[in-house]
């Protein structure tokens, strides 16, 4: 009986960090369709959090690649009295960068739902 409560204690609290996580999210970026995206990415600071091995494969035209892994070097590369359009691969990245650039300050953060593998317009690659 007691392994009962320890379960639901600790399903509880995984539900509990699943919701503050993703109302977190909502506050820090807001989800734009491919359609949105293509409408304001030329007036903001387009940025692929991917890898440069994965940005050198084939990114969206006009990107300029600061990977996550180095955004906590590099952040200030991102003017923040801009918007911000982030993108990955998938929408994971650009969501944990997104929440990184407003502890930091950012206000206008968007992110390109579903990432790269929904892209259909024009791209660049190496």
């Amino acid at each position: 009986m007691e392994y009962l409560y320890i379960i639901a204690a600790g399903l509880f609290g995984l539900i509990v960090y699943f919701l503050v996580s993703s109302f977190r999210l909502k506050k820090a970026v807001s989800g734009l369709t491919q359609e949105q995206f293509i409408e304001g990415y030329r007036k903001a600071q387009l940025v692929d959090v991917r890898e440069p091995k994965e940005y050198d494969g084939g990114h969206i035209l006009g990107a300029r690649n600061i990977p996550s892994s180095q955004m906590r070097q590099r952040y200030k590369e991102i003017r923040s009295d801009k918007p911000v359009y982030l993108y990955c691969q998938n929408s994971a990245r650009s969501a944990r960068t997104a929440l990184f650039l407003k502890k930091k300050g950012y206000n206008q953060i968007y992110q390109l739902q579903g990432g790269f593998r929904q892209w259909t317009g024009k791209i660049k690659a190496k």
